[in-house]
């Protein structure tokens, strides 16, 4: 298994600008071994600034990037890409754009086939997993199919956040939603990514990194925290 997997809950931390918080995290995975990035805008609807934004945090850490909704052949520009990186927005347009431009195979080729690096914020998390039932976002769109790209064998909530006890807010807490989400056959574990969290994955071993906790639903079980450094390679094998 060649994956090589780095999946940030957010791309902009409170304080900070956008992909402050894990730079340093970018500059490891990606090393110098690659020198251009494949950014995919597909979650946000103004792709040119959205692309501009990421051109120009990628240039600081000394990084090409071109974005594939430039490219006149996406799954070409795909199968030339030495590292992706796929950003935020609504994971329900996000999966659409990229089953109508015929991108989910063939990115879930490159990055465990040919072991080309992989980087999702948010939604480009929520893509990497098994599916998207565990997103936070509104379904503004209809993709053909909830199954996304399949890079890991179970789901991410990114943005998890706990319940407020002096909260009045009388609806369902993420713990609840997830929750729910098992009540349904045969769903796989579920990753709670709060902000200023992430996961490393390099072939069959995964490192939870950043600032915060992570809080682990598995099917059927009671929920786990897990604080940054922790080996979570078992959920690759489950």
């Amino acid at each position: 298994m060649k994956r090589r997997l780095l999946l940030v809950s957010n791309s902009t931390l409170y304080g900070g600008g956008y992909l402050d918080h894990c730079q340093q995290e970018i500059k490891q995975f990606f090393g110098d071994h690659v020198k251009k990035i494949l950014f995919v805008p597909y979650a946000l609807k103004d792709r040119d600034t959205y692309a501009s934004t990421a051109r120009k945090k990628f240039t600081s850490l000394g990084y090409e990037l071109d974005s594939v909704h430039e490219a006149a052949d996406p799954v070409e520009a795909v199968k030339r890409a030495e590292g992706i990186f796929i950003g935020g927005g609504n994971t329900f347009r996000l999966l659409k754009t990229l089953y109508d431009h015929k991108l989910v195979s063939e990115i879930q080729r490159r990055v465990l086939v040919d072991g080309v690096p992989y980087m999702g914020s948010s939604a480009g998390t929520n893509v990497s997993t098994i599916s998207i039932h565990t997103t936070n976002d509104m379904p503004i769109v209809y993709p053909p199919s909830l199954d996304a790209i399949g890079l890991v064998p179970f789901n991410i909530n990114p943005h998890y956040v706990d319940p407020d006890p002096n909260s009045r807010h009388m609806g369902e807490t993420r713990e609840q939603r997830i929750l729910q989400f098992h009540e349904e056959p045969d769903t796989p574990h579920v990753l709670g990514l709060r902000e200023g969290s992430m996961l490393l994955v390099e072939g069959h071993k995964a490192t939870l990194l950043g600032s915060t906790n992570a809080r682990l639903f598995p099917r059927g079980e009671a929920a786990t925290e897990f604080t940054p450094g922790s080996d979570l390679s078992f959920l690759l094998t489950d």
